[in-house]
């Protein structure tokens, strides 16, 4: 039984990992990285360092730990400054070096790499065969071979031949230009782990933190799925929550949001429009905004935002207000100081407070 067991396990992941930055797959990393370590269940007070560990990562043009847009946090600017203060901040929290924070997160991105890399090699290997038949009849022609990318092997060329005692052989170019470019494709693909990844890193804390507490955790649900929410209307698109949270006492709409454009701030009231519309118990829910934004003026606009004459989100909950603090100790902006006094005040919370509000609720 229990080698059966193990095979349909096998089977099961293997078959996740074809889609390496897919659901199923962020689900069973997210589950192996929790069952590795010594805090399985998560705490409360360890959240934030969960989070960073499995989704953070370093910005390649500064080397740091990313806090804000690349652009705007290039040496010189202000929010490079900024971004060594965050960077020295994190590196003492979780116990590291400036130089070697690197290897200490980023986990869920690099473990999906190393997925998608496995299973490009078994792809390739199965139509490798297929492939010389194909191109057998333009044998000796000079065709272009799969990968080939003439322009970038020229400029790794002009700028290594000086260095070199002698050329490597086309076939180790191919390989060097074929690894370039998968490793630019790959952090393309860091949008979506941040995006639906987020929301799953953030589910599953919620999930073991409150694990005593009687709460069913729901990712990216249609609105109509929430006990007490009618369906939309006909030829209406339908609403997706990020994340729901439904206790006996309380239902919890959770919209998470790693960074906030404009055009999601203008989504947020039209969501919660939409929300309030859609109730049909007669019954109170929070709306929560959960981000790890380190915009001041974006929060601050978070954290006054009405609706009706009252504040439109329940609470907004930053994955670090210590990170926050940090980065803007010692800064003059007004937008930084009102975004500390919202931390003092409790209007913006740390993930850990909220995560607490939600075990004694």
């Amino acid at each position: 039984m229990a080698t059966q067991e193990n095979q349909e396990k096998e089977e099961t992941n293997a078959e996740a990992v074809k889609s390496a930055f897919g659901a199923k797959n962020r689900a069973r990393l997210i589950a192996r990285y929790f069952a590795e370590g010594e805090d399985t269940q998560c705490a409360a007070v360890d959240a934030w360092a969960h989070v960073y560990r499995l989704l953070l990562w370093i910005d390649q043009t500064t080397g740091l730990a990313h806090c804000y847009e690349s652009d705007k946090s290039q040496p010189g600017k202000p929010w490079y400054g900024r971004s060594l203060a965050f960077h020295d901040w994190l590196s003492t929290a979780l116990g590291a070096s400036p130089a070697d924070l690197a290897h200490r997160i980023d986990w869920l991105f690099l473990r999906a790499t190393e997925d998608l890399a496995a299973e490009v090699l078994r792809r390739a290997v199965k139509i490798e065969h297929a492939t010389r038949q194909q191109r057998a009849p333009y044998s000796g022609r000079g065709f272009p071979k799969p990968g080939e990318d003439p322009e970038l092997m020229t400029i790794v060329k002009d700028a290594l031949d000086k260095y070199l005692g002698a050329p490597p052989p086309d076939e180790v170019w191919q390989r060097l230009i074929q690894q370039i470019r998968q490793y630019l494709t790959l952090e393309n693909k860091r949008k979506n782990l941040v995006g639906e990844g987020f929301e799953d890193v953030l589910a599953e804390i919620v999930r073991r933190t409150c694990s005593a507490s009687p709460l069913d955790v729901r990712a990216r649900r249609p609105l109509q799925d929430i006990p007490g929410f009618n369906p939309p209307k006909k030829n209406e698109k339908p609403n997706k929550v990020d994340i729901a949270i439904v206790r006996p006492s309380m239902r919890t709409l959770v919209t998470a949001k790693w960074s906030v454009r404009a055009d999601r701030e203008k989504q947020f009231a039209a969501d919660f429009g939409d929300y309030v519309q859609a109730e049909s118990d007669g019954k109170p829910f929070e709306y929560v905004f959960v981000t790890n934004e380190f915009d001041p003026a974006r929060l601050m606009r978070a954290c006054e935002k009405l609706a009706t004459n009252a504040p439109m989100f329940t609470h907004v909950v930053h994955i670090s207000t210590d990170a926050l603090k940090a980065t803007y100790s010692g800064s003059k902006e007004p937008s930084m100081r009102r975004v500390v006094e919202f931390i003092d005040s409790g209007r913006l919370i740390s993930l850990e407070r909220w995560l607490t509000l939600l075990q004694t609720a």
